[in-house]
């Protein structure tokens, strides 16, 4: 459906929703390169070039942030903070993809500056429907600025 070079994070420490997510990128023909990572301190690494990921090219490259909430070492709103304060990468779209429906997370997400919040639905098949639309939503159909 697409050949955007643009990339696709995924933060995400549950492994079952991650394989959920991947596949049904894959099925809805989404072709942008697609990394996985388990934890916030791996994405903030991979993002900004720091530790292991300290061979990472451009932070340019990335179209869509889909970030989990609730992970080890560091948490989705610590991500968030970070990548909204920073110069280059506060306008890369975040969606925050959590199972938490907690009012002061939504509210400080959005203070953050998150360009979406979205539920984690429960059914396994809605699920993989409402990751698919994500992507699909800010690769295809929402407009970018040139980076």
């Amino acid at each position: 459906m697409n050949s955007n070079p643009l990339e696709i994070i995924l933060v995400e420490d549950n492994y079952s929703d991650a394989e959920l997510a991947l596949r049904a990128l894959k099925e809805a023909n989404v072709t942008n390169r697609i990394v996985h990572l388990k934890d916030g301190a791996e994405a903030l690494d991979y993002i900004f070039g720091t530790g292991d990921g300290s061979n990472r090219k451009a932070v340019n490259t990335i179209g869509l942030i889909l970030l989990d909430l609730k992970m080890p070492k560091v948490n989705g709103i610590e991500v968030l903070q970070k990548l909204k304060a920073d110069e280059i990468t506060r306008n890369i779209p975040v969606a925050v993809f959590t199972s938490s429906s907690e009012d002061p997370d939504v509210k400080e997400c959005y203070r953050l500056n998150v360009n979406s919040y979205i539920i984690k639905p429960l059914d396994f098949i809605q699920l993989g429907h409402t990751i698919r639309n994500t992507g699909l939503y800010w690769l295809m159909i929402n407009h970018l600025p040139d980076k």
